[in-house]
């Protein structure tokens, strides 16, 4: 055991070469054995957002990057890809006074508006069809987090580990909903998935340093998108292909991608 990896989480408990030691709340609750083992590590796996922070500030490298701190946080996700130049629908933030004016001269109905953080599964996100729609949401969120609405009926999910695709499916909303989420009735379908579309999504995980994403993409005016990237992604898609997410971890481990 002392040669094995170590990992706090316990996403990789079924790779032989790791050994999970859990999340404590406290450092000094972990055996002295161990303490020194995490110590000596030059990488430590699933670093919790407890630790990542402190072991990243010793030098050590952490995988998966770039997970915790853009967990539901649609706000820090917009920053990076507009920043990386990463294609994303047209996004603005809104604080202080008049934000339904400034909203309103920015965007044209509809439009949609988000839950900026901790939201997931279609929950805290809305389509804006009237300034009564806009007032509601208004009235709930600070900051307003505003992006353009792109006529899609669906939406692609590429799911990536180690910057490899290890699946993919449509995702299609279904009749009288604009959400194509799993958990709001959409539908799922792996036929005709282009190979640009996953060679797009490998490229957005490698830019944005992603070691584990779900990434929501799709396709409008005659290019691909991204719409937002999930660290904690539905397994819906890979029990319906007969995929074992845990043996694609091992299979990753066993190849070296890990």
């Amino acid at each position: 055991m002392v040669n094995k990896r170590v990992s706090l989480g316990k996403r990789l408990r079924h790779c032989p070469s790791v050994d999970c030691v859990g999340v404590q709340p406290n450092w000094m609750d972990y055996p002295k054995e161990v303490r020194e083992r995490i110590a000596e590590s030059s990488i430590v796996y699933y670093p919790s957002r407890l630790y990542e922070d402190l072991f990243r500030s010793l030098g050590k490298r952490v995988f998966p990057q770039n997970y915790y701190g853009f967990m539901g946080h649609k706000i820090r996700q917009t920053a990076l890809f507009q920043l990386l130049d990463v294609p994303h629908p047209r996004t603005k933030l809104y604080y202080g006074s008049n934000r339904a004016k400034r909203i309103e001269r920015d965007f044209p109905y509809p439009f949609v508006a988000k839950k900026p953080v901790g939201s997931s599964q279609g929950e805290g996100v809305w389509l804006v069809r009237t300034p009564k729609d806009l007032e509601s949401y208004l009235s709930a969120h600070h900051p307003a987090y505003i992006q353009e609405y792109l006529p899609i009926d669906r939406d692609l999910r590429v799911v990536l580990i180690a910057q490899q695709v290890v699946h993919a499916y449509w995702r299609k909303a279904p009749a009288g909903e604009f959400r194509n989420n799993v958990s709001r009735g959409g539908s799922i379908d792996f036929e005709n998935i282009p190979q640009e579309a996953l060679d797009f999504a490998r490229w957005t995980a490698t830019v944005c340093r992603f070691d584990e994403v779900g990434l929501d993409i799709c396709f409008a005016h005659g290019r691909w998108w991204v719409l937002e990237a999930n660290m904690v992604y539905g397994l819906e898609g890979f029990r319906r292909r007969g995929l074992d997410i845990y043996a694609i971890f091992r299979s990753l481990d066993e190849g070296g991608a890990l």
